[in-house]
């Protein structure tokens, strides 16, 4: 172990407040924490912290919750801090250079990627999406560009045929707290060196939308399944039938063809689905005002909604 450091740590969801708790669980002095303003959330829209804010006041540590940190106010209060390190996990915000200068070591960020592949704010779910056999959480020394730092450390984990966005989230927020632990102390003992990003390798990846969970029944079933898959639990994917919303919550790759949209088959198997190419069927469903339910027991109660021929999409 490392001297005890003074770190700032700056996050904001769920994956952040993993490693801001494994970091209270260290011999470092956590001095304060930065996170995103409160938002409305939920059906009343009551204004709500922030995980990373939730754990900190649990913890009696110190809250900011400035709109930007490009104004020079907000750069001298977290000076006056005098920090060894700033640990930035999915803060959401910009950081100018005159902030990556304050601290002594710079400022470091667990990236829920395998640097440079997927750089932007959905990192997890686009590998999942495109179909990528692997993941992980690259620890990098912070650069004003978007995701561009040298990489300190890499952890890797299969994706798996049948991992969601969920449950790779959930996967890697258990690996990347402790990589950042042991970055922490490679930089304080000063034997980790970065190795530069080949930007060529790098691609966005774009902040999901609730409009990309329509799907698309011209697109290839493989597209679809890992899409459905990328998706869970948020945004999620849905469809219509019969001009009514369908939420389509678990899919696998069926058999058979047809016009894009067109059920092929019903049973207590799923609802098979034509696409552009192949089929998909699909697992698990919920209707307007239902729960999520297997197909198997929807198909039991709507049987004659589901019959063969009728087109979803339309």
């Amino acid at each position: 172990m490392s001297e005890s450091l003074r770190i700032v740590f700056a996050g904001t969801p769920e994956f952040a407040a993993a490693h801001l708790e494994a970091l209270l669980a260290s011999p470092h002095d956590i001095v304060a924490v930065y996170t995103q303003p409160d938002r409305p959330a939920g059906r009343g829209q009551k204004l709500m912290p922030s995980p990373v804010k939730q754990l900190a006041v649990q913890h009696g540590i110190p809250v900011h919750q400035p709109p930007s940190l490009r104004n020079a106010e907000a750069q001298a209060e977290l000076a006056a801090l005098a920090p060894d390190l700033l640990v930035v996990v999915a803060y959401g915000l910009i950081l100018p250079q005159a902030v990556l200068d304050i601290p002594r070591l710079g400022c470091i960020n667990s990236h829920a990627s395998l640097l440079p592949r997927w750089r932007g704010a959905a990192p997890i779910q686009r590998a999942v999406e495109a179909g990528d056999a692997e993941s992980g959480v690259t620890v990098m020394q912070m650069e004003a560009g978007l995701d561009t730092g040298p990489m300190l450390l890499k952890v890797t984990t299969p994706i798996g045929a049948d991992d969601t966005g969920g449950s790779l989230h959930d996967r890697l927020a258990e690996l990347g707290p402790p990589a950042v632990l042991a970055a922490i102390d490679g930089l304080a003992a000063g034997t980790l060196v970065g190795e530069v990003q080949d930007d060529a390798q790098a691609t966005y990846a774009h902040k999901l939308s609730k409009d990309e969970g329509r799907l698309d029944w011209s697109l290839p079933a493989t597209e679809l399944e890992r899409r459905i898959r990328a998706f869970t639990p948020w945004p999620g994917t849905h469809s219509t039938l019969g001009g009514e919303p369908l939420k389509v919550l678990g899919a696998r790759l069926g058999k058979g063809s047809g016009i894009p949209g067109t059920i092929l088959a019903a049973g207590k198997d799923g609802l098979t689905v034509a696409c552009g190419e192949g089929a998909l069927c699909l697992t698990r469903l919920q209707l307007p005002g239902g729960k999520p339910l297997a197909f198997a027991d929807l198909f039991n109660s709507r049987r004659e909604q589901f019959a063969i021929g009728t087109v979803l999409g339309r």
